[in-house]
């Protein structure tokens, strides 16, 4: 009978076979133990939970998705404060076990993402094309002020009928610049008072040695001057004779370019003709339509400038009066009109 084998006490290590050959490792008695102790268990933290627990005071949350760490406990108050730091770029490390990284929550992300304001002069309004940072103040401010403004006195429009008129031979801030010149030459532009210049009055005035407008300009300013004269007294006024072309309210353009503003329009070329058969003189379509944008006639602020929507309520509310005041006077007619 074959002798059985002897059996090897428990004592002795047994041989492990590992992958990389056939060598023997010897487990011992005190690593079984230590493989025996539980591990430290592995969480998934996911968004908007705490990344540990330190004595009765929550860590900063983690703001990203699917982010492993170790629970454990922190010992000491240096390990507090550095799990405090937001948006730190260090791990740390502590009882061997490594601290995951945090980052801000929404609202430190909000307050490290706002742009700091920049203290400064506010940007100037948007104007038309034809006024740039260069122009002169005068014409900035006329611009801003007075051109498209609907205008309904007398004086006023015969004075920017002659502006228009000097337009042939001078520029807008030129014209500004010598406004007061021009009044003062022209009795504050008092149809009346003009259509009495005598044969001495006529003669071209100079300022510094330079003609303010040609004779024929000159000749032809006193002339329109006697016509408005006639034309009061057949509208009542010669701003009813202006406004009775446009319908008494002022026409409204949508343009979006300076190219696109015309230098005449039809209803330039009818209110030309017209004039021009009543005796008026200088008065060819394009002076007549520079003399409409001046006056309101007609709204020619470009889209983007401010003044276009500023121009539409102030000729609203005109015509909002306007309309009112012919109610009360048409109710007066009629409560007159049943007393008799």
């Amino acid at each position: 009978m074959p002798v059985a084998a002897k059996l090897k006490p428990a004592s002795v290590p047994r041989p492990v076979l590992k992958p990389g050959g056939n060598r023997v490792t010897h487990v011992s008695e005190d690593t079984k133990s230590r493989n025996l102790k539980k591990k430290p268990q592995r969480t998934v933290i996911k968004k908007e939970q705490v990344v540990a627990q330190i004595g009765d005071e929550s860590v900063v949350v983690l703001r990203s998705n699917n982010v492993s760490c170790v629970d454990s406990t922190y010992s000491s108050d240096s390990d507090v404060s550095v799990a405090k730091k937001v948006n730190s770029r260090r791990s740390v490390k502590r009882n061997g076990i490594k601290a995951a990284r945090v980052t801000p929550d929404a609202a430190e992300v909000a307050t490290l993402c706002v742009t700091p304001k920049v203290e400064g002069p506010p940007l100037p309004p948007k104007r038309c094309d034809w006024i740039t940072p260069r122009s002169d103040p005068l014409y900035t401010t006329f611009h801003d002020e007075e051109w498209g403004v609907p205008v309904d006195d007398d004086r006023k429009l015969f004075e920017l009928l002659v502006f228009s008129q000097a337009l042939a031979e001078h520029t807008w801030p030129a014209i500004l610049n010598q406004r007061d010149i021009f009044r003062k030459l022209f009795e504050n532009f008092d149809p009346s008072s003009i259509a009495l210049f005598s044969e001495k009055k006529l003669l071209t005035p100079k300022i510094n040695g330079n003609s303010l407008l040609s004779e024929p300009k000159f000749r032809a300013i006193v002339e329109n001057a006697k016509q408005i004269l006639k034309v009061q007294q057949e509208f009542g006024s010669f701003s009813k004779y202006c406004w009775r072309f446009v319908n008494h309210k002022p026409i409204r353009n949508e343009f979006r370019y300076g190219r696109q503003v015309p230098v005449k329009t039809p209803k330039a070329e009818l209110i030309s003709k017209d004039m021009m058969r009543r005796g008026f003189q200088c008065v060819g379509p394009t002076v007549v339509y520079s003399f409409m944008q001046v006056a309101g006639l007609v709204n020619d602020h470009l889209l983007t400038c401010f003044r276009y929507q500023e121009c539409n309520v102030t000729t609203k509310n005109e015509f909002k009066t306007e309309v009112k005041e012919k109610k009360v006077h048409n109710e007066g007619i009629g409560s007159m009109t049943e007393g008799v």
